[in-house]
């Protein structure tokens, strides 16, 4: 059997913490709207056949951006849900991928997804028995909040690590697992709860999360230098 590797990305969100009125996915970053550059990334990997965009079912915004340059590779699909697990798994459904396909999961927000780390990601994961995730070891020091917001105690950052996206899994091993625990923020997590245990690939932090307004300076910085290719 020929793995055949697919790539989805939920952007049905709003991004509330940007603190604007256009979601968070369409604002520009580097002349394009943010989401074009993970799609870009994604599109450009020969081993992924292709990229599915699950938007909101009133997305009004998606249309108005040209996005012929990536061919039938990309296709939108607007089936999004209430919440992330939701959209995926909506996304999964509605894309009527075969059971055993891989496919790659990855945020419309984390703009500075190199062609190395997706790379790296197929690589170590395609003749996995479970999948996994990019993921960077936690180096800050970790502080645990009470109720005052003052530090009740150091945690040990020992084993720890962020999690990033894309996260990689075989279609039907996620159905199952968005089906079984739907209130999960990441994929990983869904898969977790079945008992499995997802493989960490050692990412950077240059594929950030954009968050904040704040956030879009530094990604801006990365994609002008060409930092990411």
């Amino acid at each position: 059997m020929t793995d055949l590797f697919y790539a989805l990305v939920p952007a049905a969100g709003f991004g509330a913490r940007m603190g604007h009125e256009l979601p968070k996915q369409y604002h520009t970053l580097a002349g394009k709207p943010m989401i074009y550059h993970a799609l870009a990334t994604l599109c450009a990997n020969p081993d992924i056949t292709t990229v599915f965009v699950v938007l909101a079912p009133d997305d009004a915004q998606w249309r108005s951006y040209d996005w012929t340059q990536f061919g039938d590779k990309l296709q939108p699909l607007f089936c999004g849900g209430q919440t992330r697990a939701e959209s995926v798994l909506n996304g999964l459904l509605a894309s009527e991928l075969e059971p055993e396909d891989w496919v790659l999961v990855h945020d419309a927000a984390r703009p500075c997804l190199s062609a190395q780390q997706l790379a790296g990601l197929l690589a170590e994961l395609r003749d996995d028995e479970v999948g996994g995730l990019l993921a960077v070891p936690v180096a800050d020091t970790l502080k645990r909040a009470d109720a005052k917001q003052r530090v009740a105690h150091t945690e040990s950052r020992e084993g720890l690590w962020q999690a990033q996206t894309p996260q990689m899994f075989r279609t039907g091993l996620l159905v199952q697992a968005l089906e079984t625990a739907r209130n999960v923020t990441d994929e990983a997590s869904a898969v977790e709860a079945l008992g499995l245990f997802p493989k960490l690939v050692s990412s950077d932090s240059s594929n950030f999360k954009v968050t904040y307004p704040q956030d879009m300076q530094l990604a801006e910085l990365l994609l002008q230098h060409g930092n990411i290719k």
